[in-house]
C-alpha cells in the first residue's frame, strides 16, 4: 500500500508535493550540514497518535487529563537524553533550537543582561544575538571572533578582555558555520573569572558528542547545553536543553519553557526524539558518527588539492566552509544554484570578514551527515567533492552539467535513502 494513500485520496495537491520531495531526496544527495534523513521509525513516531494530545506541563504534573502514555513516553525520552550527554537534567519540550536558546536566556538572565557569544560572520548563529533578531531587543549581546580565520583559532584573550569589560551573565560557546573544536576549558575559566554561566549551543554537533567523536562541554564543567534534535543527532526537527547538575537551573529552565515560552508541547515530536535517542545509544551510531568525520576529511583533501580556500583551514567535525568566490570566481548563490542543477544540495554562506551580501555571499557550507546516513564512505565523499569542483568550474556548460547530474544519480541509486537506522 502506498505510504501516503489517505493523503492521495483526500488531497492530491499535497500528495504531489510529498511524492516530489521523496523523488528529489532519492535522486540527489543532501550536503546541507544541518539536514539529515531520519529512520522510518522516527517518522512513524513523528506522525503518530501523539499528535492528538495536549500535554501542558511535565510528566506527573500536567494540566489536562489522559496523560498515562504521554508521561511514560516523555520520561523515557528524558532518560535517554540524560544518558546520551551525561546530564543530570533534560528538557525535551522546546519546539526548536531557537526556542531552546530563547528559553535558556530568560531562565538565566533578566532583560538588559549581557551575553557573550560568537559573531555570526565568524561562525555563530542568529540566536546568539544578531541585530536582526527580536531577542537582541531584550538582552545585550557582545561578541568574540576567530583570531585567525585560516586556522579557526578563537581569540581567547580577546574573548577574556570582552568578558572582563562587559561582565556577561552568560558566555555562549557554539556555532552554525565553524569547523574546529572549541577549547571548552578556556570558556569555563573565563566564566569563573567574571561570574558567568557557561552555555554551549551544540545544535550542529550534538550527534558527534553523543557518539563520542567530539568533546562534551559538560566534561569541562559547562552549566547548560542547548541543541536541536535533528542534524547529526538524526531525530525529528525540534530542540532540547540539558543541564549538567544544577537543580535550580533545571527548575528555572523548565519554567522558562513552560509556561514561559510555550504552551502544549508537540508530543508526537517528543516521541520521535525518544526513538532517535534510542538509536543514538546503540554501538552502530558510534560507527556512523565516526564515518561522518572520515567523510568530511576526504572532502577536505579534494578541495585543498584544487586550491580552494577553506575557512578554518579544514575541519574537525561534520562541515566545511569554502570561499568559492575567492578561489573559483563563483559566488555562493551561483554555486548553490548550479550544484542544485546536478543534484547536489548545499547552502550559500557568508565567510569571515565577508565583502559580499548575505544573499549572494562568497562562500558555501556543506557537510556529510546525510550522505553518511546513506552508507557513503570516503570513496563516495571524494567522488562528490570532485563533482562539486567540476560543476562549479563548468557552471555555464549545459552538456557537462547533464553528464555530472547522471553521475550523481548513479551514485544515489547505489546508496538509497535507508528506511531503517541500520
Amino acid at each position: 500500500m502506498n505510504e501516503y494513500q489517505f493523503i492521495k485520496d483526500q488531497d492530491p495537491e499535497i500528495y504531489a508535493t510529498l511524492v516530489g520531495e521523496e523523488e528529489r531526496e532519492r535522486k540527489g544527495v543532501e550536503l546541507i550540514p544541518s539536514e539529515n534523513y531520519v529512520s522510518k521509525a522516527v517518522r512513524e513516531a513523528n506522525g503518530s497518535v501523539f499528535t492528538n494530545k495536549y500535554s501542558e506541563g511535565y510528566p506527573g504534573r500536567r494540566y489536562y487529563g489522559g496523560q498515562e502514555f504521554t508521561d511514560i513516553m516523555e520520561t523515557i525520552t528524558i532518560e535517554r537524553a540524560k544518558k546520551l550527554f551525561n546530564a543530570k537534567y533534560a528538557n525535551v519540550q522546546p519546539l526548536g533550537g531557537a526556542a531552546a536558546n530563547v528559553a535558556m536566556y530568560f531562565a538565566l538572565m533578566e532583560p538588559g543582561d549581557t551575553v557573550l557569544g560568537m559573531d555570526l560572520s565568524h561562525g555563530g548563529h542568529l540566536t546568539h544575538g544578531h541585530p536582526t533578531t527580536a531577542i537582541n531587543k531584550v538582552f545585550n549581546f557582545v561578541r568574540y571572533k576567530m583570531k585567525d580565520v585560516d586556522t579557526g583559532e578563537i581569540d581567547y584573550e580577546a574573548l577574556r578582555q570582552v568578558a572582563l569589560e562587559h561582565k556577561p551573565k552568560i558566555i555562549l560557546a557554539g556555532f552554525s558555520a565553524y569547523s574546529r573544536e572549541l577549547d571548552y576549558e578556556k570558556f569555563v575559566a573565563i566564566a569563573k573569572e567574571v561570574g558567568a554561566y557557561t552555555v554551549a549551543d551544540m545544535a550542529h554537533i550534538a550527534g558527534l558528542i553523543a557518539g563520542g567523536v567530539a568533546k562534551n562541554p559538560f566534561d569541562a564543567g559547562f552549566d547548560v547545553i542547548t541543541t536541536t534534535t535533528h542534524k547529526t543527532l538524526r531525530g525529528p526537527r525540534g530542540g532540547m536543553i540539558l543541564i549538567r547538575e544544577n537543580e535550580d537551573i533545571a527548575k528555572r529552565i523548565n519554567k522558562a519553557v513552560f509556561p514561559g515560552m510555550q504552551g502544549g508541547p508537540h508530543m508526537n515530536t517528543i516521541a520521535g526524539k525518544g526513538v532517535a535517542f534510542g538509536e543514538a545509544l546503540t554501538p552502530a551510531f558510534k560507527v556512523y558518527v565516526a564515518q561522518i568525520l572520515k567523510n568530511t576529511k576526504a572532502m577536505e583533501v579534494v578541495f585543498k588539492a584544487h586550491d580552494v580556500r577553506l575557512l578554518c583551514g579544514g575541519t574537525d567535525n561534520h562541515l566545511l566552509l569554502a570561499d568559492v568566490f575567492g578561489s573559483l570566481g563563483i559566488t555562493g548563490q551561483e554555486a548553490e544554484t548550479v550544484l542544485d542543477e546536478v543534484g547536489i544540495t548545499l547552502n550559500k554562506n557568508m565567510i569571515a570578514d565577508e565583502t559580499r551580501t548575505a544573499m549572494d555571499p562568497s562562500g558555501i557550507r556543506f557537510g556529510t551527515p546525510a550522505m553518511t546516513t546513506r552508507g557513503m564512505k570516503e570513496r563516495e565523499a571524494t567522488k562528490l567533492a570532485e563533482i562539486m569542483i567540476t560543476t562549479m568550474q563548468a557552471k555555464d556548460d549545459s552538456a557537462k552539467k547533464v553528464e555530472l547530474q547522471r553521475e550523481v544519480q548513479t551514485l544515489c541509486e547505489a546508496f538509497p535513502v535507508p528506511e531503517k537506522f541500520v
